[in-house]
């Protein structure tokens, strides 16, 4: 993996690379919080709160600093807790009338895992040139 991760840094440039990734990072990050939010309204019944939807908000809104920054190690702890994301996706999946909502959000999340761990390694190999 590791060779051909290099191999893939030297055909395309790690400019390039850093780029596409931090591309993916935001398209992904952007839409994940989008859903998250609808589905923190659409969790919400009658008596409307703001705490479901901070909930589950507040961890992406978190890292917000280190994406506008452009630091490679808040992007690789963004990826971690993608993963409780995509968790939260795959347990979606199962539920009945909730399956296009959970696939959406684990495919997201997942996204956002695979730009966030490209960028963390493009990124920080690029300083250390």
């Amino acid at each position: 993996m590791r060779q051909w991760l290099e191999d893939v840094e030297e055909r395309h440039g790690l400019d390039t690379l850093t780029l596409r990734s931090r591309q993916l990072v935001l398209t992904s990050y952007v839409i994940l919080l989008l859903l998250v939010i609808y589905r923190g309204f659409l969790v919400q019944g009658e008596d409307f709160s703001w705490r479901p939807v901070v909930a589950f908000v507040l961890p992406l809104v978190l890292f917000l600093p280190s994406i506008i920054g452009k630091r490679a190690r808040g992007h690789a702890w963004l990826a971690f807790v993608s993963l409780l994301y995509f968790t939260q996706g795959v347990m979606l999946v199962t539920l009945p009338g909730q399956g296009i909502r959970g696939l959406l959000e684990a495919s997201i999340s997942l996204a956002l895992f695979t730009g966030c761990m490209g960028y963390a390694r493009f990124r920080s190999r690029q300083l250390r040139q």
